[in-house]
C-alpha cells in the first residue's frame, strides 16, 4: 500500500485475553496510510460481513473551510485500507464534528451515507443522503430522510437490518414546546428513497448523539438522551421500524439539567438479545460513566472522569472504551468484563500520553475488537487512530 504520512492509523495489538483483576496487556506497533486529508473532522466505520467500510470528512488543506468526504474500506479486519474515493464533488459539504459525525451503513454492495449540511443559519442545516449500489465505486444523490430541506437536522445515526432495510434517526427543529424532537425514517430501496419520517419523541436533548442497533433477533433499537430527566432512553421496534414500543430509561439517575452535555451512549447485544449499554450522567451525586446490563439491571460505575464512550460484545466478553482527562492529557481508555458486566478489569490507556484523543468507537471483528478515535498532537491537525484488541 502506498504510504503518505498525512493520515495516521495506529494499531495496538493485544497478546491475550484478561480476567477482571488483570490489566489489558498491549504492545504497540504503528502503520500509516492516507486519505489525503490535512485534518479529520468526523468519521464513521461500519462492519458488514467481512468488510469494514469507513467514511471520513475533513479538510484537504489548512486553508480550506469546506469539508471533503471520502470513502475507504478494509477486507482484512483493518490491517490495510483501500485507496480513498472522494464522494464529495457533487454533494453538499458536511457540517460535521465529533459527536455529530457523518454516518455510513452497508448491506452487501449497497451503501448509504447521511450527514448534516450547512444551512442559512450558522451551525445549522438539513440532512443529505447518498447511496452506492456497487460497493462504493460510484455514488448517487438520495432523498433527504427528513423530507424537508429547511431547519436544523442533526446528530443522525444510520444502520441496516437483516432484511436490507436502512434506518436513520436524527434530532429535528424544536417543537411547540421549545424542545427538539427525535425523528426516524427508513429506506426499503437501498437508500434511493425514504419513507415519511416518524416522530419518536417530541422532547429530547438537543445536542447528544443517537445510537441505532439491531439485536440478533432483528429488532431495531435507538438509544438517545431524553429531556426530563436527562437520562439515556431506549426505544425498540420488532417490526422493522413500523411501530415502536414504550421507552425505557437506561440507568435511572434522575438527572435534571438545563443545558447541553454533548454526550450520547453506546449499546451492544449478546447472542441472547440481552443488551449492554455505556451511559454517562452529570447528576452531581452520581456523575460519571456507567455500564448497564439488561439481564440483571445492574449499573456499574466505570469512571468518574470519563465522558464519550462506546461498548461491544465480543464472545463472552464485554469491552467498553471511553475518553477521559488524566494527568497525561485526554486519552482513550478501555476495560472489559467476563461476567456480564458485574465486574470490570482495571482500565488501560490505549492512546499515547500527551496527545488529545477523543470520541472512541468500537467494533467486534472475528475474535478481535477494533477501536477507532481521533487524536491531536500539540500544534498539529486531528488524525484518525485505531487500536486492535485481541
Amino acid at each position: 500500500m502506498k504510504t503518505i504520512f498525512s493520515f495516521c492509523i495506529l494499531f495496538v495489538l493485544s497478546s491475550c485475553s484478561i480476567s477482571p483483576t488483570q490489566n489489558l496487556p498491549v504492545s504497540l506497533s504503528y502503520s500509516k496510510t492516507s486519505t489525503g486529508l490535512f485534518e479529520i473532522k468526523s468519521f464513521d466505520v461500519y462492519k458488514n460481513n467481512e468488510t469494514l467500510h469507513a467514511l471520513v470528512s475533513g479538510l484537504k488543506t489548512e486553508k480550506d473551510q469546506a469539508q471533503t468526504i471520502r470513502y475507504l474500506k478494509s477486507i482484512d479486519n483493518g490491517k490495510s485500507w483501500s485507496q480513498p474515493v472522494e464522494i464529495q464533488n457533487e454533494f453538499s459539504p458536511a457540517l460535521a464534528a465529533r459527536g455529530n459525525d457523518v454516518q455510513l451503513a452497508a448491506n452487501g454492495e449497497n451503501l448509504v451515507a447521511v450527514w448534516q449540511t450547512q444551512g442559512e443559519i450558522p451551525n445549522s442545516g438539513a440532512l443529505v443522503s447518498i447511496y452506492s449500489h456497487d460497493a462504493g465505486i460510484t455514488w448517487h444523490t438520495g432523498k433527504n430522510p427528513a423530507a424537508d430541506n429547511t431547519g436544523d437536522q442533526s446528530h443522525t445515526d444510520l444502520i441496516a437490518d437483516k432484511n436490507g432495510y436502512f434506518h436513520t434517526v436524527w434530532l429535528s427543529d424544536p417543537e411547540e414546546n421549545g424542545y427538539q424532537s427525535l425523528r426516524y425514517s427508513r429506506s426499503i430501496d437501498n437508500g434511493e428513497n425514504w419513507q415519511l419520517p416518524t416522530k419518536l419523541d417530541d422532547s429530547s436533548c438537543s445536542c447528544c448523539w443517537n445510537t441505532l442497533a439491531v439485536s440478533p433477533n432483528d429488532e431495531l433499537h435507538v438509544l438517545y438522551r431524553d429531556m426530563n430527566p436527562r437520562d439515556m432512553t431506549l426505544l425498540s421496534s420488532n417490526n422493522h421500524g413500523t411501530s415502536w414500543q414504550s421507552k425505557k430509561t437506561i440507568g435511572e439517575f434522575n438527572w435534571h439539567f438545563d443545558g447541553c452535555p454533548h454526550v450520547g451512549g453506546g449499546i451492544s447485544f449478546d447472542e441472547n438479545n440481552a443488551f449492554y449499554a455505556s451511559v454517562w450522567t452529570g447528576e452531581s451525586s452520581k456523575s460519571g460513566l456507567y455500564a448497564v446490563n439488561s439481564d440483571n439491571q445492574s449499573s456499574v460505575k466505570i469512571s468518574k472522569n470519563a465522558t464519550h464512550s462506546d461498548i461491544a460484545v465480543l464472545d463472552n466478553r464485554i469491552i467498553m472504551v471511553w475518553d477521559e482527562m488524566s494527568a497525561e492529557g485526554t486519552g482513550i481508555f478501555s476495560a472489559e468484563s467476563i461476567d456480564k458486566g458485574l465486574t470490570w478489569s482495571t482500565s488501560h490507556r490505549l492512546s499515547a500520553n500527551g496527545i488529545k484523543a477523543t470520541h472512541p468507537r468500537i467494533l467486534s471483528v472475528e475474535n478481535h475488537a477494533l477501536v477507532f478515535w481521533t487524536e491531536k498532537q500539540s500544534k498539529q491537525s486531528s488524525q484518525w487512530a485505531m487500536s486492535w484488541l485481541d
